[in-house]
């Protein structure tokens, strides 16, 4: 689930797409604005039921959530200087550490053997076997950066309570690194570049104006700078270590949205992302020298990242395509496409190259395998597996793929949807379903392995990932369309969601849920309070109850960004009536169905406080509430041991409270 963030986060449909569990596929649907597919959308039930596969009665042989639980995750790509090593991450232990892989194969070996706090691998070091991670304290996302020296020791760069810090690349000869911290302010994040032998450090940027930091050139020169406007428009500046000047690079007129996702390794040019004049983002090559720009690829869909090989002789590009990531790898030369040999069904993310590009990494998911580490060697050109992830108790045939549905909601926009059914659905066996909303306001749901959806799905709950109103990658008018409206248009389109599923023909429609993390816990606890009657039973994991003390409690270095939330959801001050009025937490004694909520002790965006006296409000009322409290978690549950928790209870409740023929 995406997590609780602004719509202006930098960077933050990459972070959603790169994060969310999403598998490739290539739809025929034309990637025009959302609104502008209404009279192409089936709007009936028979349209529905056309979209539902035949019945297959087959019950799916069931797994648990231990068995689930037993597949591994693993992320993030590092080679190593001799290109014979990869660096990533993996919870294979049930606690993410970090992990050195041999191209060759074998098994991975353990750098980091942590049994309390999660850590995540960052780089290697360009010189020799350093190793560059981070962690944070039970999820309390004040991540600090890491050396682990050669003979295993390790050196905290970012010491600090409450420092919050990330690495945001080296320098083109690898004799430096810069990292961002808040340490100076904790409104803002300044960056530092570290020297690579004495880890010595100077200011390159002092952050004062509370921009967002998106880049740093490789020969240190330039700082890519964000600015966010609203959660649609914004802009990107240009810092010159040298000069000391800041130039203002995207001046433009009405709403458009404007970031930066790298710089080519020669410091010449610097990538731009926008959607001016259009209404997905295309790719902008800005020449520093001469401050020309010029358009360099586009695409249907929203293109959400482009980045350089180490040497400059390929360029990857992520297209946000219809809640699949495609990627596009070319030859900088002459922009011919990079032709890998066949790969198993998914979706190729997390492209990395090597110092020579001489071989690639990347990872391999799919809607019903998860995410694999591959290596490709361009000289022989052979691809080899490094990692398989899936549980060796669970047979891939077992579980379901995911399909893209739409639908039209109350006003005739069309609302897409990722659709997972159970084997066993049929006319004749009619299942319940869960309305699955995502976080943000503003992410995604998108295609791709999820052990949660699975788990559900395999034990005979269709799962529904809607994407209302104001989700992204579906166009700027689309995403738009719930500025102002937290509460009402969105949650409308969770409603109109239960008649959509209901003419599937194949769902019971007395028995449909609803379920969201962050922002989409906040849109649960919307529809139990708002519209009592609608769902049968509601899970809510970390959700805002209270917009007014949220908005007033979000992390210092959001800084950069509180305004544009403050547009988007409302002024805790000026709109203090209207969010009273869309806080569920102040219309409680409304809700009158079976509601379970899950909370990280440690959350930083959602505080405990949120669920705590929701919890209590619902309690109230006589009706059934079920807490869970993780003490070591924060804005999302990464411990295996917590997931196997969280992930039981929900079942467990479904079963409890909206199974065919129970009364409640």
């Amino acid at each position: 689930m995406t997590n609780l963030s602004p719509k202006g986060t930098p960077k933050a449909a990459l972070t959603a797409l790169c994060l969310a569990l999403a598998a490739a596929t290539t739809l025929a649907i034309p990637a025009q604005a959302a609104t502008e597919k209404v009279a192409k959308t089936p709007a009936t039930a028979a349209a529905a039921k056309a979209q539902a596969k035949p019945a297959q009665p087959r019950p799916a042989k069931p797994y648990t959530i231990e068995q689930f639980m037993a597949t591994t995750s693993v992320r993030g790509a590092s080679f190593s200087q001799d290109e014979r090593r990869i660096l990533f991450s993996s919870n294979a232990t049930g606690i993410f550490n970090v992990y050195s892989q041999s191209v060759d194969g074998g098994e991975p070996v353990a750098l980091t053997r942590s049994t309390t706090e999660s850590h995540y691998a960052v780089s290697y070091f360009r010189t020799d076997d350093r190793v560059l991670f981070t962690r944070d304290q039970g999820g309390n996302e004040n991540n600090h950066l890491i050396v682990r020296e050669l003979d295993g020791s390790e050196r905290d760069l970012t010491p600090g309570d409450k420092v919050k810090a990330g690495f945001t690349g080296w320098s083109r000869d690898g004799d430096a690194f810069f990292v961002t911290t808040n340490e100076r302010d904790a409104r803002y994040i300044d960056v530092y570049r570290y020297d690579a032998k004495t880890y010595a450090r100077t200011l390159i940027y002092q952050n004062n104006d509370g921009n967002a930091v998106f880049d740093v050139s490789g020969d240190g020169r330039w700082v890519a700078l964000g600015k966010t406007n609203t959660t649609a428009d914004s802009d990107v500046y240009l810092y010159d270590t040298q000069s000391k000047e800041t130039k203002h690079l995207t001046p433009h007129q009405g709403v458009a949205s404007f970031s930066t996702t790298d710089f080519d390794p020669e410091s010449k040019t610097l990538l731009i992302l926008s959607n001016e004049g259009s209404e997905f983002q295309r790719l902008i090559a800005y020449d520093l020298a001469s401050g020309q720009k010029r358009e360099l690829e586009k695409a249907d869909w929203d293109i959400v990242y482009s980045s350089y090989s180490r040497d400059g002789r390929y360029r990857v590009t992520g297209v946000n395509a219809d809640a699949s990531l495609e990627l596009r790898i070319v030859q900088t030369a002459d922009g011919k496409p990079v032709t890998l040999p066949k790969l198993p069904g998914g979706e190729l993310r997390g492209v990395t190259f090597s110092r020579t590009s001489q071989r690639m990494a990347f990872y391999l998911n799919g809607d019903r395998s998860p995410s694999n580490l591959y290596v490709y060697d361009f000289g022989t050109k052979q691809v080899k597996q490094l990692t398989r992830t899936l549980s060796k108790d669970i047979d891939p045939e077992e579980l379901v793929e995911g399909r893209i549905v739409r639908f039209r909601s109350f006003d005739g926009m069309v609302i897409p949807s990722v659709y997972y059914e159970p084997k066993e659905a049929s006319p004749t066996n009619k299942v319940p379903a869960v309305v699955m909303v995502h976080g943000g306001p503003g992410g995604q749901t998108t295609r791709g392995y999820a052990a949660m959806v699975q788990y559900l799905v395999n034990h005979g709950y269709a799962v529904l990932g809607i994407n209302n109103r104001g989700s992204s990658g579906y166009g700027k008018t689309f995403f738009t369309a719930d500025d102002g409206k937290h509460g009402r248009e969105p949650l409308w389109d969770c409603i109109e969601a239960k008649t959509y599923l209901a003419g599937t023909g194949v769902i019971d429609p007395e028995r449909i849920g609803i379920m969201g993390g962050s922002y989409g816990g906040y849109m649960t606890l919307a529809a139990m309070a708002f519209r009592p009657e609608a769902f049968k039973v509601g899970i809510d994991i970390f959700g805002v109850s209270n917009w007014l003390r949220t908005l007033e409690s979000i992390p210092p270095y959001w800084e950069s960004f509180r305004k544009a939330l403050y547009l988007e959801i409302g002024d805790p001050v000026k709109d203090k009536d209207f969010l009273i009025a869309t806080s569920p937490l102040f219309h409680a004694k409304e809700i009158r169905k079976p509601l379970l909520v899950i909370q990280g002790k440690n959350d930083p965006r959602v505080i405990k406080p949120e669920s705590d006296e929701i919890v209590d409000a619902v309690k109230k009322n006589g009706v059934p509430v079920e807490y869970v409290v993780f003490d070591d978690e924060g804005h999302g549950f990464s411990k295996k041991k917590n997931q196997i928790e969280a992930n039981q209870k929900m079942l467990e409740f479904l079963d409890k409270y909206l199974k065919p023929g129970l009364k409640n």
